[in-house]
């Protein structure tokens, strides 16, 4: 259990990361900066969208291990 703990965490933290960016985004004043912020935050939001699918696949590898168990 504390693995999955571990995982939400990260997509948590990857998501705020990528609100953060975003918010920062729209803050800046300087293009260069507007820009900076927006490369993070598609990379923060990459990293949230792996995070997610990894978490999707170890549920069903898991639900898939549960029902050969019980079968």
């Amino acid at each position: 259990m504390a693995g999955a703990v571990i995982r939400n965490t990260n997509l948590e933290f990857f998501t705020a990361r990528a609100d953060q960016a975003r918010a920062e985004a729209e803050a800046a004043t300087l293009d260069h900066v507007r820009e900076r912020c927006r490369r993070s935050e598609e990379a923060w939001n990459a990293l949230a969208a792996k995070a997610a699918r990894s978490e999707k696949l170890r549920a069903e590898e898991a639900l898939r291990k549960s029902q050969q168990v019980t079968t």
